[in-house]
């Protein structure tokens, strides 16, 4: 199952804060990539962060997969997880009358 994955940070953490985590944080996630949890990652625009698209079997594993991140270890932040399924409403663009 494919998720949205929105980092949520703690209350206090700071750019600084996440400093001493940046190359473990970005090592860890290179193995999520390679092992096909993580399809996606990107930076957030609206504020520092990351948006992940992730492929797990269920939401309470992405969460705990998530929850392995050294920045989440360390209790400066935590994951938001939505998730995602097809799109189906195409259907109606082709349906009888909307032509």
């Amino acid at each position: 199952m494919k998720f949205l994955c929105l980092d949520i940070p703690a209350p206090g953490a700071t750019l600084e804060k996440y400093q001493p985590h940046r190359q473990d944080e970005a090592r860890h996630a290179w193995q999520l990539y390679k092992g096909g949890v993580v399809r996606d990652i990107y930076f957030r625009q609206d504020r520092p962060g990351v948006a992940i698209i992730a492929e797990c079997e269920s939401a309470d594993v992405a969460l705990k997969t998530l929850r392995e991140f050294p920045l989440a270890k360390a209790g400066l932040l935590d994951w938001d997880v939505i998730p995602l399924g097809p799109f189906l409403n195409w259907e109606s663009l082709f349906a009888p009358g909307n032509a």
